[in-house]
């Protein structure tokens, strides 16, 4: 990708990246496929919030990498991942920036999964 493919987040199209105090379960299959109580949350401008998780709290064993990328002016190319458990298979289910631009670095070691390809993301906040 060439840099001139690149954008900087600003006042019009804000991204936002903030620890979020609590716990993320993400589920499928009956499987807890991530767990952590360090997750991030993504706000990109009208977009609805993307929680991020950190590479080390998923279990990489339910995960595939596919042939599937996309890209991103302002966060740049995904990698994509598919879940197996039991024979269930959700496509192409989660995504991570695994070298995201330089304005988003932080989220370079997290994935992230869709709501709709999985069983459940369950947010635990602190009461």
């Amino acid at each position: 990708m060439s840099a001139t493919m690149m954008k900087t987040p600003g006042p019009d199209h804000p991204i936002t990246i903030a620890a979020t105090p609590g716990r993320v379960r993400v589920l499928f299959g009956g499987r807890v496929i991530a767990n952590s109580a360090r997750p991030k949350i993504l706000r990109e401008a009208k977009l609805p919030e993307v929680i991020y998780i950190p590479r080390d709290d998923v279990d990489w064993t339910a995960l595939e990498r596919t042939d599937h990328r996309s890209h991103c002016p302002y966060k740049g190319r995904a990698s994509y991942f598919s879940i197996h458990v039991d024979g269930r298979v959700s496509q192409n289910a989660a995504w991570s920036y695994e070298t995201p631009y330089p304005a988003m670095a932080e989220i370079a070691e997290y994935i992230a999964f869709y709501p709709d390809r999985v069983d459940a993301i369950e947010v635990e906040r602190p009461s």
